[in-house]
């Protein structure tokens, strides 16, 4: 059945309780310190090039996706929170190595961003695996939402924080630094102290929910599409409004500070309000929205400077409730279809497929820009309408038949009840209460 209201202490409790939010909020607060400057701190603290400052980040993000498997196999053997908390003690790490990095020595610094590319990469498929683990259904999805709204909020903080602390030069960087560090070490203790675990994921004896993990190669391949929108705010409309509409910068922090707002007061109640369709529909949604708002940034900047830049912050409003629906609706869907003794292999594929496509997107839309509005735009749209078809087109794979009453998880196929087995599988241990 399709939830539309949710309290906020049944969301709190149904995204892993208290203090795990707490974790959470702590963590987006110490990557929004450090995340948006450590190529300034590579270049100002460490006076390493610019190319070599971006090719270590680079390559801390693809160890992280190589990582990924490893993390998938880890989260089956029913692991949770642990896989959390070493998310964050990974970059802890990283951060050491950074603080501990002489100046001109790019191969420490490479080494740090190794280390928190890799915490960056595991940390989504970790958390997605615990929310699904502790509740289910549409819960499920409100309980990831209010995750992301809460890291937004936390990152937007952090960086905010971040800015005012730039003047302070390269002693306020490193402070900035090991306040990142601080804050995750604090995040770890916090989500390890809540002991979510699962049962070790053998198939069950009974054959259901034994299926294998799902292929999902159209919904893979149109994710590494999809995810091109969060990068939009960040690199396409800054570089669009700063080289083709010779537009003030103010346009686009304006522009940034608005998609943070938008996504943390609104993520939670468009997913929702779109929770009584079906999630493989709401997804392909998500698309048509962000191309019809590729096509609104297409005309906006044929407008040119003057009506160009509040034509393009208008349409980035719909470019940001296509993201907002697509991040209700992808992680969501791919946890709804995985069987449970797979969901960490399977949520790790789709992961693969988010940081592929936000490590390529920044090349992609660099290299397509120089082309013109409608190479950018007008590739960016098509694109992500193909990807929109491929997702609606795609079959879910079959669930095995309901072994009791049961109903529709409404995103197309049913099977058994997924609420008896969350009960059966899951062990919460907190210290604060024994008897959870």
């Amino acid at each position: 059945m399709a939830t539309t209201t949710m309290r906020p202490r049944a969301l709190v409790r149904a995204s892993g309780g208290p203090r795990y939010a707490v974790a959470l909020a702590v963590d987006a607060l110490g990557t929004g310190l450090l995340r948006p400057f450590l190529l300034i701190y590579g270049v100002t603290v460490l006076g390493l090039s610019a190319p070599a400052t971006g090719i270590a980040m680079t390559a801390g993000v693809v160890v992280g996706l190589v990582c990924m498997p490893a993390v998938g196999r880890w989260l089956d053997r029913g692991a949770r929170s642990t896989v959390v908390a070493a998310s964050m003690l990974v970059r802890v790490a990283g951060v050491a190595l950074l603080l501990a990095t002489p100046t001109g020595n790019a191969w420490l610094f490479a080494t740090a961003s190794l280390f928190l590319g890799t915490g960056n990469q595991a940390w989504p498929a970790a958390h997605a695996a615990l929310v699904a683990t502790v509740t289910h259904g549409r819960e499920r999805d409100a309980a990831l939402a209010a995750g992301r709204a809460l890291r937004n909020a936390g990152l937007g903080v952090g960086a905010l924080l971040a800015t005012v602390c730039l003047a302070g030069g390269t002693g306020a960087l490193r402070a900035l630094a090991a306040a990142t560090g601080l804050a995750y070490l604090t995040a770890a203790a916090l989500a390890w102290s809540v002991h979510v675990r699962a049962r070790p994921a053998a198939a069950p004896a009974d054959g259901a929910d034994a299926g294998p993990a799902p292929r999902m190669r159209a919904l893979l391949a149109a994710n590494v599409i999809y995810v091109f929108c969060l990068n939009v705010p960040e690199i396409a409309l800054p570089l669009v409004l700063l080289t083709q509409l010779n537009a003030s910068p103010v346009w686009s922090a304006a522009i940034f500070v608005a998609n943070t707002v938008l996504v943390v007061t609104l993520q939670v109640p468009v997913t929702l309000l779109l929770s009584r369709f079906p999630r493989r529909t709401v997804l392909a949604l998500a698309g048509v929205v962000l191309t019809v708002s590729y096509l609104g940034f297409l005309a906006a900047t044929s407008l040119g400077p003057g009506w160009g830049a509040p034509a393009v912050a208008a349409v980035a409003v719909v470019c940001t409730l296509g993201e907002i629906v697509y991040a209700g609706s992808a992680t969501a869907l791919v946890t709804a279809l995985a069987p449970a003794h797979v969901l960490g292999r399977t949520l790790a594929r789709f992961e693969l497929s988010s940081g592929f496509g936000l490590a390529v997107s920044p090349a992609a839309i660099t290299a397509l820009a120089p082309h013109g509005p409608a190479a950018l735009w007008g590739g960016l749209a098509a694109a992500t309408l193909l990807s929109a078809g491929a997702v609606a087109t795609e079959k879910d794979p079959r669930q095995p038949a309901p072994a009791r009453p049961g109903g529709c998880e409404g995103d197309g196929t049913c099977g058994p009840p997924a609420e008896p087995k969350a009960t059966r599988d899951v062990v919460l241990a907190c210290r604060s209460n024994p008897q959870a």
